[in-house]
């Protein structure tokens, strides 16, 4: 990243303009404060080399930090300071190309519902739809255990991401962006809790095992137990599902104490795979 420049500043816009010397980026991020000091946040697209900030309020100092997403790796920032015009006086008009009145303008894209699963205690599945229309890019924002703001960009196609690198037993709140062409619609939002590691959840199975076959027989192998992962999570339930690599059990046996410390027994079927704990 080579400096960033302020320009057509209005009193409610600026421009901003940079420079690539060197090599490309997946997308960008302007990241300012408001009138009212909450840190705002403007996806870009990685092709772009400027881009309008909108929504600024008359005669105020801004300053703009740009960051470079290349892969899951921020770079950056490169920043610059602003001061947007008095009253209605503007120092430079943005400019504006009308439509050819004979096309219709491109209806903008619309996203659906946000929704957390699979989580771990260091990462969280994050699942999108975009009931109409289509993006060029996603941007999640959250912040981490420290209070820091984090970026993950998506690509367009894409209604999955997995944010890793999360703490356990820790509660975030994931805003997803959906960028068409220079603009950002959104944020649509949802909240997580990570799961605490080392958790009192244990899988325990009953084998009930027969009488000793005759010896000319291979006696039957012991059934493996896969992976446990917890999913779903709601204030008052979580679903468990579980792998069998190997062979076939009669029943499980899931054991976990409750908010006041007793122990607590749910029986399971030995055909299933998963349960919820209600």
């Amino acid at each position: 990243l080579r400096e960033l420049i302020a320009s057509h500043v209005t009193t409610d816009s600026v421009q901003l303009e940079w420079s690539i010397p060197e090599g490309s980026f997946d997308s960008f991020v302007v990241q300012y404060k408001d009138a009212q000091g909450q840190p705002q946040v403007l996806p870009v697209d990685g092709e772009s080399r400027t881009v309008t900030v909108p929504g600024l309020s008359p005669s105020r100092r801004y300053k703009f930090n740009l960051y470079g997403m290349w892969g899951r790796k921020r770079v950056g920032p490169i920043s610059t300071d602003a001061v947007t015009g008095e009253g209605s006086y503007i120092l430079c008009p943005c400019p504006w190309t009308p439509l050819e009145p004979e096309k219709e303008p491109p209806s903008e894209p619309r996203l659906g519902d946000l929704t957390a699963s699979h989580v771990t205690p260091d990462s969280v599945q994050l699942e999108w739809s975009v009931p109409e229309g289509s993006f060029d890019s996603f941007t999640v924002q959250y912040k981490d255990a420290q209070g820091q703001p984090q970026l993950l960009p998506v690509d367009g196609d894409s209604r999955t991401v997995t944010v890793p690198g999360l703490s356990p037993s820790h509660r975030y709140e994931f805003n997803l962006y959906g960028m068409w062409g220079r603009k950002p619609v959104g944020p649509i939002s949802t909240d997580a809790v990570t799961v605490v590691r080392g958790d009192v959840y244990a899988l325990h199975c009953a084998l009930h095992i027969a009488a000793p076959p005759p010896a000319e027989e291979e006696p039957p192998s012991q059934p493996h137990l896969g992976e446990l992962t917890a999913s779903h999570v709601t204030p008052d339930s979580i679903q468990l599902e579980w792998s069998v690599p190997e062979g076939t059990f009669d029943s499980f046996t899931v054991q976990y104490k409750d908010a006041q410390g007793q122990p607590q027994v749910l029986p399971v079927d030995g055909g299933s795979r998963t349960v919820t704990v209600p």
